[in-house]
């Protein structure tokens, strides 16, 4: 008597297909040069080693997404970047901190193993990787049909970073008259998309056929950790905000301690093409100020005296500029002016 025997592979989770990937993975994570590499791709767990030139070494964990810029990804059929923007959006939260990202883990859920989109997906992953100098140690790849339509998958991102306590970037070191300067973003980042994918909706614009927001929608975020590492390392910073999901506003007053107050001069604020095209299709200032970087990707607080030193570590794309002091107040933060949209 022949019966129809049910397997995984019928319900749709094909693992052999992961196994493939998780083969790829391992093949193409790199050594890192003098060190010892332990194998953690394809275990149960991921081990590294601490640094052993740290004195008191103190552990800082972030974790993000890239949120509904995987949509675009979709729409385009470009997924090479979107791994570099889920490498950013934790590691660049871990340096405000002051901590040196050290090791990366990803989580994929997808409706279908896809290896061509999921290759293409890691190698932005370990170009982040690669930018940021932290290794790639694992992650999970979770095939699951039936939670996700055709095509459809999410990503997200593990990011662990070591600092000195002695080093810990803390709001006691912000002091009254210290200088806020503004670093330029690569554009939106990976914020306000859901925004920005209504407003195509609702204008009925095909990306695919519009060159210029093709390019800019999927731009990859900017990594900040090079640049930030090495200012900490000249003791030149006093506190820095990532400037993520709400803005210019609610990320900066996260670091102002109390009775102080960033004091931001929007009109020396400089919003690159893609924000001028947003704020043109009739969104109001105070909505994309909360929405979106408007052009100002991560934000230094500095003393006055070390204005020139700073600026020498950024190149002339990122360079930055300064926004705003810090003053005596019990507000966190006083907006003046209004940004020059162009």
């Amino acid at each position: 008597m022949n019966k129809k025997l049910f397997t995984y592979k019928k319900s749709g989770v094909d693992i052999r297909a992961a196994d493939k990937f998780i083969k790829f993975i391992s093949n193409n994570t790199p050594n890192k040069k003098g060190k010892k590499k332990l194998n953690n791709i394809g275990g149960f767990g991921s081990i590294t080693n601490i640094p052993s030139y740290i004195n008191n070494p103190k552990i800082v964990a972030c974790t993000d997404g890239v949120g509904t810029k995987i949509e675009i990804a979709n729409l385009i059929n470009k997924y090479d970047t979107i791994g570099i923007d889920l490498v950013a959006m934790s590691v660049n939260d871990l340096i405000v901190q002051g901590a040196r990202p050290l090791i990366f883990l990803d989580y994929i859920s997808i409706n279908e193993i896809n290896l061509t989109k999921l290759k293409s997906i890691l190698k932005g992953i370990l170009k982040g990787c690669k930018i940021s100098n932290c290794e790639l140690v694992g992650g999970e790849t979770a095939e699951m049909p039936g939670t996700y339509e055709k095509g459809k998958f999410d990503i997200a991102g593990f990011a662990v970073g070591i600092v000195d306590q002695k080093k810990i970037l803390d709001k006691n070191k912000i002091k009254e008259d210290n200088l806020i300067l503004a670093v330029p973003s690569s554009g939106l980042h990976s914020n306000g998309y859901s925004l920005v994918r209504y407003l195509l909706k609702k204008k009925k614009i095909n990306i695919k056929k519009n060159q210029f927001l093709r390019k800019e929608l999927i731009k990859p975020t900017k990594i900040y950790v090079k640049e930030i590492l090495n200012l900490l390392k000249k003791d030149l910073l006093n506190g820095c905000a990532n400037i993520t999901g709400g803005g210019l506003v609610d990320n900066i007053k996260r670091v102002i301690p109390e009775n102080l107050c960033a004091e931001i001069n929007l009109d020396k604020i400089n919003p690159p093409k893609i924000f001028t095209w947003l704020k043109k299709n009739n969104i109001d200032d105070n909505e994309m100020l909360k929405t979106f970087n408007c052009g100002v990707g991560f934000c230094l607080i500095i003393n006055y005296k070390n204005l020139n030193n700073v600026t020498k570590f950024f190149s002339k794309e990122f360079k930055p500029y300064v926004i705003g002091k810090i003053s005596k107040s019990s507000n966190k933060i006083r907006l003046n002016g209004k940004i020059n949209w162009k």
